[in-house]
Formats: structure tokens, sequence, C-alpha cells
């Protein structure tokens, strides 16, 4: 059974470059809930897929290759009126009060320096989608 956000599914969408990343932020969030999860291998394919999906929450590396990075993505999705009200969590190794902030300026709605804590993380993710 899928946990309900508002009488919908919860989607999330997990943009890592890194499959393992990726694998382990699903199982992570597999131990709380039933989500429907998404995964994108970039930020151009986030994009899109959050575009196409409209999902709930984006957990988001910063760093990735391609052309443009998360902190990008993120602006791209905050900024459509179509996809604004999604909620952006950055997972980065950047964990310096500078990337923090520009993150912010991105318009984030959290942000998780790697490693991270699976606790943390899922308390995030439960605050955020209820």
């Amino acid at each position: 059974m899928h946990k309900k956000f508002g009488g919908v599914v919860k989607t999330i969408l997990i943009v890592d470059d890194h499959e393992r990343i990726r694998e382990l932020v699903a199982a992570t969030l597999g131990d709380i809930g039933d989500y429907q999860i998404i995964e994108a291998k970039d930020a151009e394919e986030g994009v899109a897929l959050a575009k196409k999906n409209r999902p709930h929450l984006v957990l988001m590396d910063v760093t990735m290759p391609g052309m443009y990075d998360g902190l990008e993505a993120a602006r791209l999705i905050k900024s459509d009126p179509d996809t604004r009200g999604i909620y952006v969590v950055m997972l980065t190794a950047k964990g310096q009060m500078a990337d923090i902030e520009r993150g912010e300026e991105a318009g984030v709605d959290g942000y998780f320096v790697k490693p991270f804590s699976p606790i943390e993380l899922i308390n995030k993710v439960e605050s955020l989608l209820g």
C-alpha cells in the first residue's frame, strides 16, 4: 500500500549520477513507507521527470555531470509555475556555508551533507510529506 498525501500516492524523485546513492536513498525510504520512487541519473533528466511526473519531493545531488548541476535544476523546478510547489532537498558532499546559501538562493527546502544520517533524511521526508 502506498502512503497517501492528500489522498494521492506520494512520489519521490531521486536525482543522482551514482546509482548506488539512488539505491541507498530508495532503500532508506522503503523502510518507512511504500513511496512511488522515480530515479534520474543527471540534472537534465531530473528536471524533465519533475515536469512530466510532478513528484511531491525531489531529492537531488548538487554535483553531477551534464549541462547544469543540481542547484540549477532546483532553480528551474522552483521557477516553473507548474513545478514550483514540488519540495526539493539537496543531497551533497558540499557542506560549506556558501554552498548551503546557494541552495537557499535556489529555493531548496532542505540540504543534507553526505554522508547523511538515514534517520535525519527520514525525518525530513516525513516532515515535508506528512
